[in-house]
């Protein structure tokens, strides 16, 4: 595809939405774990590939964003996808990993004076990190806003949590990014 000009990000679009796919199949038990695993293989082999293409080619960042998994969860594909593409518009990413508590989120967040932290959440069972999460940001005292992401937060989710934003799709976190740094 990159060979016949077909652009980066568009190529991540595709991938995101053959991702999709098979967790609606693995979902339905068309696909078994060995099929979803590989997928991700795949997805992660191809953004190996389109990472540097995505890159920003200006040394200027539009602001910088904080971005996790919560604690609990180790998945970190979508939220990788993510950092891609936000370092490919042209923002500073600290990325915190997979696994992280509370504590490291408000750590960051100070660090940096990030005005945007996004956590990544795959397992159902970690809805309620997400909660403490926001309780520990607002505790402190942090004005930062905070977008949750995953395959099925939804506005119920993130008004759970008290989150200011959810996402679904990996382009939707850029559009949130865009909205708070007016780029």
């Amino acid at each position: 595809m990159l060979g016949s000009g077909v652009a980066p990000l568009e190529i991540v679009k595709l991938l995101q939405e053959g991702m999709l796919e098979v967790g609606n199949r693995f979902e339905r038990g068309d696909y078994f774990l060995s099929e979803l695993i590989m997928a991700g293989e795949i997805m992660r082999g191809a953004m190996d590939i389109l990472e540097p293409l995505l890159s920003g080619e200006s040394g200027e960042h539009k602001g910088t964003v904080v971005i996790g998994t919560v604690k609990g969860d180790i998945h970190d594909l979508g939220k990788n996808i993510v950092i891609m593409l936000l370092k490919g518009a042209g923002y500073k990413v600290v990325d915190l990993g997979v696994d992280v508590p509370k504590e490291r989120f408000v750590e960051a967040i100070k660090e940096t004076n990030a005005p945007l932290v996004g956590m990544s959440v795959l397992l159902t069972s970690c809805q309620g990190a997400l909660k403490e999460v926001i309780d520990a940001i607002r505790g402190a005292g942090l004005d930062t806003k905070v977008i949750i992401g995953g395959n099925y937060i939804d506005e119920t989710i993130k008004n759970f949590a008290g989150a200011d934003y959810f996402a679904t799709a990996a382009t939707d976190g850029l559009k949130v990014a865009a909205e708070i740094f007016g780029a």
